[in-house]
């Protein structure tokens, strides 16, 4: 009796109206291309397989990759009911359904590979649902996620969990699955090489949206070898892999800033038209662009923050495209400006001294003294006028009395900071000079 949860097998669908990508599923775990490091003997899939030893895995990676399919031939190749559900269209009442189901096949002595597209996309609640089922062993749960489950993904459910992370695929991987489909189809692309390159090029690292171009192409009439100019013109490039929130955001801006910090204005302009092509939010990056000036250039380069705000009122004025640009010159100005992180650092060790020490007064003598009280206390007594003093500067104490007096700052020698630093030891000098008469 079937399965009300089971897949229906592929070989009952008219195959005249499958998909290409759905035609070409590897029928074994060795067809599949490009995840090698999971799957090779050495990997760790591989190295289960060998054992017979499969536990619950989260695999996570982009689009077009292979998670289904690798979950699916890991059901084949341990004998193990295969059972897909997303978790976009899948509620609570449905989870105790397949539960049932598989605990059921579980007293009948037939295991259940529970596949959860988008498990990231199921609550903590939802997610805290699978637990005992994983223990007990009535599933062995195979996740499918496009964000990080560190951040997505409850603690409980990745410490009874094993995470694979596949890769996007490159242009040799998706050059062998494009000679698969050649076969599949009988006939070569009508495309000449760089239109074949530009082809690939457009799948972006996506096996699927790769067969579903080729299905486009195979479909036109035959005129000859196409060109690339040709080409574009008929196929529009598959859109970025971006989530404005999710990892990608915060990997891409993490490599804009590591550019930057880098010195690399090329890898920095790179990482920064990525961005904006993926869609994301030009004052988002403005604002980011400025704190990298404050953080890595800070007082090496004091234009560099006016810069950046300056840019920043630009792209406020023009808007988009045109001020754009604006950002991509401070973006250029920062990578090739002298870095220092001094201020920064300096900032957090006076932060972590004034959360030590915070309750200590300032010293008397630098406190104003508004009322005849506090004069009879002591406020300002002693105080030195700076301006009064030789070379104009006192050298008094200005930290709390009794507290050992904090070196915070130290400049690089760096761009603007070497005059400052020049400035500093001008003043160190000096004050030891005035503490000693």
């Amino acid at each position: 009796m079937a399965d009300l949860f089971d897949t229906p097998s592929s070989k009952s669908k008219d195959s005249a109206m499958r998909p290409m990508a759905d035609r070409l599923r590897p029928a074994a775990l060795s067809d599949v291309i490009g995840q090698d490091h999971l799957l090779g003997p050495e990997g760790p899939l591989g190295a289960m397989l060998a054992s017979g030893q499969l536990s619950s895995l989260i695999l996570w990676g982009p689009p077009g990759v292979g998670k289904t399919t690798i979950a699916r031939l890991l059901a084949d190749a341990t004998d193990l009911t295969f059972v897909q559900i997303s978790a976009i269209f899948t509620g609570v009442a449905d989870l105790k359904k397949v539960f049932e189901a598989a605990r059921i096949r579980r007293t009948n002595g037939q295991g259940t590979l529970l596949f959860v597209d988008e498990i990231h996309r199921f609550n903590k609640a939802q997610q805290d649902g699978f637990l005992p089922y994983m223990e007990d062993g009535t599933i062995l749960l195979v996740g499918a996620t496009t964000e990080n489950p560190s951040f997505e993904l409850n603690s409980a459910v990745l410490s009874r969990s094993q995470v694979m992370v596949l890769e996007r695929l490159t242009l040799a991987s998706l050059e062998l699955l494009a000679q698969r489909a050649e076969r599949e189809a009988k006939h070569k692309l009508p495309l000449d090489g760089s239109a074949r390159d530009a082809l690939l090029e457009m799948a972006d690292g996506d096996g699927r949206a790769l067969l579903n171009l080729m299905e486009q192409v195979f479909s036109w009439p035959d005129t000859g070898k196409l060109t690339t100019e040709a080409l574009t013109k008929r196929l529009t490039r598959r859109a970025a892999q971006y989530d404005k929130s999710g990892d990608a955001h915060y990997n891409l801006i993490s490599a804009l800033h590591k550019s930057v910090r880098g010195s690399d204005p090329d890898a920095a302009l790179y990482w920064f038209a990525r961005m904006l092509e993926g869609g994301e939010d030009p004052r988002f990056l403005a604002r980011r662009i400025t704190r990298m000036a404050v953080e890595d250039i800070g007082l090496a380069d004091p234009q560099a923050q006016a810069h950046c705000v300056s840019a920043w009122e630009t792209y406020e004025r023009l808007g988009s495209p045109e001020g754009e640009l604006a950002l991509a010159q401070a973006v250029t100005y920062l990578a090739l400006a002298p870095k220092s992180n001094s201020v920064y650092v300096a900032y957090k060790a006076a932060r972590a001294s004034a959360k030590k020490t915070g309750s200590e007064p300032p010293p008397k003598h630098i406190l104003n003294a508004p009322t005849s009280m506090m004069k009879e206390q002591g406020y300002g007594a002693g105080y030195a006028y700076d301006h009064d003093a030789e070379d104009g500067f006192s050298g008094q104490n200005y930290f709390p009395d009794g507290m050992k007096r904090g070196v915070f700052y130290h400049p690089a020698e760096r761009g603007f900071e070497r005059e400052l630093k020049k400035r500093l030891d001008f003043f160190v000098k000096l004050r030891a000079k005035r503490g000693e008469s």
